[in-house]
């Protein structure tokens, strides 16, 4: 059986392959402003699946890519107030081998008493240092500092806020996070050997002031500041082998971030020479279907006639 062919059928199948080029050609132009070849999920199913998998993973490369730089200001003001706290502590220990001078007045050894006050207020600053309004030295203490100060009594006490558990770090990969805080009780801390109590650099330091004061010889305290700066030298070096691991760790990130910006690239984006080329044939089909239909879809009864 024969199917019969009207002049309705054909217009409607000129129409219609006419409406198939036109929109290729606007899938194309699409393509071509917006550079991505996936303008919406039926473009293309598979592709769009990967997309998503890798922006989600390119988000949490960003994530750790800001832990990362958050964590790496925390462990250079450690480092700062660390570096600046051990020349304090040299200065101090300086004064302490000059106060050994026999030849020293009552009003020398004030004088040097005076210095060593400034630099005990210089460093208890720098244990008391911040970022963004965080203590460093204190882990998550949000006391105003990492250590308190008690004037109350005859000789001031100073007391660490912090906890040793309470630590801040900072994830910067699926399994792998830094601690970036340092414990302030170890660095700016030292066991009494008199004693075998813990105690602060700031309380040697006050007890090396009124000694200075009252005539004693406070040389014996020389064994005890090199005590603190070896503790704080650890802390340093704590401090700077947690910096280098974050490092290390964010050039990974980093690589990663290309990797995946250029797998991205190769799902999404289009190649513009090929669209350009396909533009042009898609364009020239289209012309090519409008010459055709011109010519079978009659106008006018006059030309149905001839």
């Amino acid at each position: 059986m024969i199917q019969r062919v009207t002049h309705e059928t054909i217009q409607r199948s000129t129409l219609r392959n006419l409406q198939t080029n036109l929109s290729a050609v606007s899938r194309l132009q699409g393509e071509m402003s917006s550079g991505k070849k996936i303008q919406v999920p039926s473009d293309d199913p598979s592709g769009t699946g990967q997309a998503l998998s890798l922006r989600a993973t390119t988000s949490q490369l960003a994530q750790y890519q800001r832990n990362g730089q958050d964590g790496d200001s925390w462990l250079t003001t450690v480092d700062t107030a660390l570096t600046t706290a051990l020349g304090y502590v040299r200065n101090a220990r300086d004064l302490v081998v000059q106060s050994g001078d026999a030849g020293l007045g009552q009003s020398s050894l004030n004088a040097l008493a005076d210095s060593i006050d400034g630099l005990r207020s210089g460093l208890l600053a720098q244990a008391n240092s911040r970022y963004q309004g965080r203590n460093v030295f204190a882990g998550t203490s949000d006391a105003s500092g990492a250590f308190s100060v008690d004037t109350s009594g005859a000789t001031p006490v100073y007391t660490w806020t912090g906890s040793a558990t309470a630590t801040v770090e900072r994830r910067v990969g699926p399994s792998t996070t830094v601690r970036v805080d340092t414990d302030g009780s170890q660095a700016f801390g030292w066991t009494d050997p008199s004693s075998g109590t813990q105690s602060t650099v700031f309380a040697l330091l006050d007890k090396v002031s009124a000694g200075l004061r009252s005539g004693t010889d406070v040389t014996g305290t020389l064994a005890d500041m090199d005590s603190v700066m070896q503790n704080m030298l650890t802390a340093a070096s704590s401090n700077g082998s947690r910096q280098k691991v974050l490092e290390n760790t964010m050039s990974d990130v980093s690589s990663q971030q290309l990797t995946i910006k250029g797998q991205l690239s190769g799902v999404e984006d289009i190649d513009m020479a090929a669209v350009v080329m396909d533009l042009q044939m898609q364009q020239v089909t289209y012309q090519g279907a409008l010459s055709a239909g011109a010519r079978v879809l009659q106008p006018s009864l006059l030309d149905f006639l001839r």
